[in-house]
């Protein structure tokens, strides 16, 4: 007698099986695996391996360099990728973007000295400026009218106006402090770039139903970071005030409880939401409140 896996596998030989592009190593590549661990998807890559299977659907990831996940999906080579939006932007290939993924979020910005007088992007007029990004920097600089001399390099970004090379860059950032450490200062952020899902164009039907399946999960895990599951008791002379301030999915559980004149309110706050409203529930004197996190969120 087959297996499931067995049978599930066998379900989508007929092109079904998709092939994902993630970054080989680094942070995208343990938020990547994260979030598939998270999406119930079992993949075993080993040590050093540039390809694994996974267990329990119907998806086989490549381990790549993140610069080269664009070109892959737009061949074909693989069928989909997470990779960051800086590098879709910058590579701009021939793909569709589907999904932000919700993690490696930052920014790409222009930093110059730290003592210079920035007033606007005008600055830049005839100013040399470094940056492993020269496609999405000179876009910024069309957009804005300005005539820079763009010296693209790799790595290392920041060193450039300490050493004579240029006045300014255009770089990733993230904290900040690398800036700091090298006596620059951001002035503009040109592009706020995270995680995204991209994929090849010309995927067939089964093996778009399988993506279908697989963005539904990255949703559902998307939704429940967002969200809490709050449970309460609340008196029963205050219980429609309460119940006006959690909308939840629908609306909120209420049951009786024992001891007469309270009840046990069960809902769901959206966690930007959480600390205003856990306020004005104790201001109507709702007691006991627990807070719990939510694995999945299906809706």
């Amino acid at each position: 007698m087959k297996s499931t896996n067995e049978v599930a596998s066998n379900n989508y030989d007929n092109g079904g099986k998709l092939k994902l592009a993630i970054q080989k190593s680094g942070r995208l590549n343990d938020d990547s695996m994260k979030l598939l661990k998270e999406c119930g998807i079992d993949i075993s890559n080993g040590v050093n391996r540039l390809k694994a299977d996974a267990n329990n659907f119907p998806l086989e990831v490549f381990f790549l360099r993140d610069d080269d996940i664009p070109q892959y999906v737009e061949d074909g080579v693989a069928d989909i990728g997470f990779v960051g939006e800086n590098v879709v932007y910058e590579k701009n290939k021939e793909v569709i973007e589907v999904e932000k993924l919700g993690f490696g979020k930052c920014r790409l910005s222009i930093a110059v000295g730290r003592n210079e007088e920035y007033v606007d992007a005008n600055y830049l007029q005839g100013k040399k400026i470094a940056t492993s990004y020269p496609v999405i920097t000179q876009a910024f600089l069309d957009k804005n009218g300005i005539n820079a001399d763009i010296h693209e390099i790799s790595g290392s970004v920041e060193i450039a106006p300490g050493i004579g090379l240029a006045e300014a860059i255009c770089d990733l950032v993230s904290s900040g402090s690398t800036l700091f450490m090298n006596g620059l200062k951001e002035v503009e952020v040109i592009l706020k770039s995270e995680a995204t899902l991209i994929k090849n164009k010309n995927l067939n039907a089964a093996q778009q139903q399988v993506l279908d399946k697989l963005i539904f999960r990255i949703q559902s895990v998307k939704k429940a970071k967002h969200n809490k599951y709050v449970l309460l008791n609340a008196p029963n002379d205050q219980l429609d005030k309460i119940i006006a301030l959690l909308p939840g999915m629908k609306s909120p559980t209420v049951l009786p409880l024992a001891t007469e004149g309270w009840s046990s309110v069960h809902t769901v706050i959206k966690e930007s939401d959480f600390w205003d409203i856990i306020e004005q529930l104790k201001e109507l004197g709702a007691q006991g409140i627990l807070v719990v996190p939510i694995e999945k969120m299906i809706i």
